[in-house]
Order: C-alpha cells, then structure tokens, then sequence
C-alpha cells in the first residue's frame, strides 16, 4: 500500500467502471439454509442486533390505532379545558432503545412518570416546552403572540398548572386502553431532566408513540414511552385476531356497564313546561309589563318535564328551602 492514487487516477478509475472498461468487483450473497440453496424469491433485509424488533409489525399496528383514539379524546378534553381548539393527533409510533428515546429529548422539558397497575413498572409521558408554556400562558390569560419560551424548569406553580393538563392525557389514556386491559394509570412523579430518569436498562426496547399537538399558531411534541417489559404480559391481546375481534365483545354485559358508566356522567337539560297557549303576532308585540296571559291549563295540572327537549315526566311545582322546585309524579308514556 506505499503506493497512493492521486486525483486525476481516482477520476479515471471511475471512468472506466461507468463506461464498462473495468468490471465492477461484488461480493455474492451467500445464504446458509438447511432448505434453500439459491436466493430465487428471497428477501433479504438487514437486522441490528443491537436494536431487536420485539414487536410485531401487527402489534405495532395495534398500538398506533390505539393511541388515535387516545389523540381524539384528548384533544377533546383539553380543548375543553382550554377554551380553545387543540388538534392532538399522532406523529410517529417506532420502537427503540431507551437511550435513544432519552437523546431525542430536550433538556428541560417536562418529564412524567406514570405508574399502570397492575402493569409493573413506568411508563413516561413526557411535553415539549414548545407547548407547554403556551398552554400556561393560556390558562393565565394571556394571547401567546409575544410568548417567550425559557430555557429553565419549571417552577412549582407552572407544574401545578401543566398537571392538570396531564392529568387529563392520564384519564384519555386509561380509557383508550380500556379495550385491551382496565389499567390503574396514575401520575408518580415529574422532572425537568430526562437524562437523571433511567426506569429501564439503556439497552432496553421501548414503544415510542409521538403526538402532535397544535394550540392557534402554537406546536410542539409529546411523547409516550412504554418498555417493552411493562406491556409484555398483554402483548397477546394487541394481536390482529384479538384487536379486530373486540367488536364482537360489545353485546357482552361488561362492556354494556362501561358504556353506562360513561354515559351516565354526561350533562342534560332539564326544563319544565307549566302551560301552553295562543295569541296573535299584533298581542305578542304590544305586550307589557304587567299584562297576563290566559291559558286553558287549569293551575292543578302537573307540569310536564322535558328531557334535552324531549317530553319524560309529569311533576308538581312546588318550592324547597326558597327555590322553586319541581317533584316527578310520573313517566310520560307513548300513549300520552
């Protein structure tokens, strides 16, 4: 090797090998099978083993359409909450090494570490800064158009603030993964360097679920890392078979109480009807105060109670500690 190709030399090697003068020299492909012999119909692809793939390709999958769900219900109750429209929806689902996961972070940001019982172990949910400031600067009344974005931890009224927040994310997570398995997701503990929280060895796989969050004409990240050892014991039910054949599961009377728990904390109106009557348009505009309209319902008549509009109840008014009050006597049938 005491002999050096200048440039003009490497030029013309090069030459040689695009017009065909000089045979370009490849290494075969060889494959050792106890089966096959030639490479006709084989695919062959690279693999590290430093980053073993210990998630199916379905399973992956799985989890991506898993956590859509959690986006749209997320999105929706921190919308909410904020008062504002924020669009929540997946960026990326990879899997990774748990010092990979760590470098890809900022320093500081806002770091979460999450218990799942009766899942062993943590799971970590962590916010860009890009975001979160902007998410406290709209809880404190503020216009994000002149916001500054500091580079420091945040201090302890800022986490109060940004917990609630996350406490919301916790609520969407635990009912997006209702399907797969009731999980006890709670908050343990939050930190502004990622790189002092080691919950798995460096080398460890991890799913990495990253979300795109977007709030008026601010965006930033969040990111949720599950290792692979918290969710292996239910890796099972995040096959194909078992996640499309979860549809067949909703005449079953668990997922009927579920439904009915849910169902059951939304909000109704409920407004009462005392009369009804007629008059001309020329009446309704000459109307004064001190005028009285006559009806034809007779005053111990109960009134009818409705139900987001819809006729439900009778009931008899009355009063209770100087409130007006109405007391249900019966159900409205068909019929009726």
């Amino acid at each position: 090797m005491s002999d050096v190709l200048d440039q003009a030399e490497v030029d013309a090697l090069l030459a040689a090998v695009d017009t065909g003068d000089v045979a370009e020299v490849t290494t075969p492909v060889q494959i050792i099978s106890r089966h096959r012999k030639t490479l006709e119909g084989v695919e062959v692809r690279p693999y590290d083993f430093k980053r073993p793939e210990r998630v199916s390709k379905d399973q992956m999958r799985a989890l991506e359409t898993l956590h859509e769900a959690f986006a749209r219900n997320f999105g929706a109750s921190v919308s909410g909450f904020l008062r504002t429209i924020v669009e929540v929806k997946v960026a990326m689902c990879d899997q990774m090494t748990y010092s990979e996961f760590i470098a890809s972070l900022p320093n500081p940001t806002s770091f979460n570490l999450l218990t799942a019982a009766p899942l062993e172990g943590n799971i970590c949910l962590e916010i860009s800064p890009l975001i979160v400031y902007p998410i406290i600067d709209r809880l404190l009344g503020g216009t994000n158009q002149e916001l500054f974005i500091p580079q420091r931890p945040l201090t302890l009224i800022e986490q109060r603030l940004i917990n609630k927040v996350t406490q919301r994310a916790i609520d969407s997570l635990r009912e997006a993964w209702e399907g797969i398995k009731e999980l006890e997701i709670q908050l343990q503990d939050s930190e502004s360097n990622p790189h002092l929280v080691q919950i798995v060895p460096p080398n460890e796989v991890v799913v990495v679920i990253g979300f795109e969050l977007k709030m008026a004409t601010r965006a930033g990240t969040m990111n949720l890392c599950i290792p692979y050892n918290v969710i292996e014991p239910i890796m099972a039910s995040l096959s194909a078979q078992s996640w499309f054949s979860s549809g067949r599961t909703r005449g079953s009377p668990e997922f009927s109480t579920r439904i009915s728990r849910k169902l059951s904390r939304a909000a109704l109106d409920v407004t009462a009807v005392l009369a009804r009557t007629s008059i001309t348009l020329s009446d309704l505009l000459n109307l004064e105060v001190g005028d009285v309209l006559m009806t034809e319902t007779p005053a111990s008549q109960p009134a009818t109670l409705c139900v987001d509009g819809r006729e439900k109840f009778y009931a008899n008014v009355g009063q209770i500690d100087g409130a007006r009050a109405l007391r249900v006597t019966s159900a409205i049938e068909r019929d009726d």
